[in-house]
């Protein structure tokens, strides 16, 4: 086991095909990086939520877990809703090494990422 854990942290919803994404963005990090143990985690609407997902991986024998915000930016859920979850995982295991990602979506990356997406022509007008 890799002592070393990532959670993907995000809203949730009761609509299965919603959380595929995330769960692509979870078997992608397996496939690239094997042994490093990674889950999905909801704020609300359906599980596992961020306790249950980490108490899974430090089950497993995670001793640092990296959680990363799967939002556009810094709302009310990172700012206010994530550090007392996280607080309360600190609490829950205090031998456990917490670090909080800044929000997705305010990586240079992603907001390349999303601006070259949002340029492409679309297939149907390629002649």
């Amino acid at each position: 086991m890799n002592h070393r854990a990532i959670v993907l942290f995000s809203h949730g919803s009761r609509d299965p095909l919603w959380r595929a994404p995330m769960e692509a963005v979870a078997a992608r990090i397996g496939g690239q990086h094997p042994g490093r143990p990674v889950a999905c985690a909801y704020l609300e609407l359906c599980t596992p939520t961020l306790a249950q997902a980490t108490d899974q991986l430090v089950a497993q024998g995670a001793a640092h877990v990296t959680v990363v915000p799967m939002f556009l930016g810094t709302g009310k859920h990172a700012r206010n809703d994530l550090p007392l979850l996280v607080e309360e995982l600190r609490a829950a295991h205090p031998a456990v090494r917490f670090h909080v990602q800044p929000a997705i979506g305010e990586d240079p990356r992603m907001t390349a990422l999303m601006a070259e997406i949002a340029c492409e022509v679309p297939s149907a007008e390629i002649p």
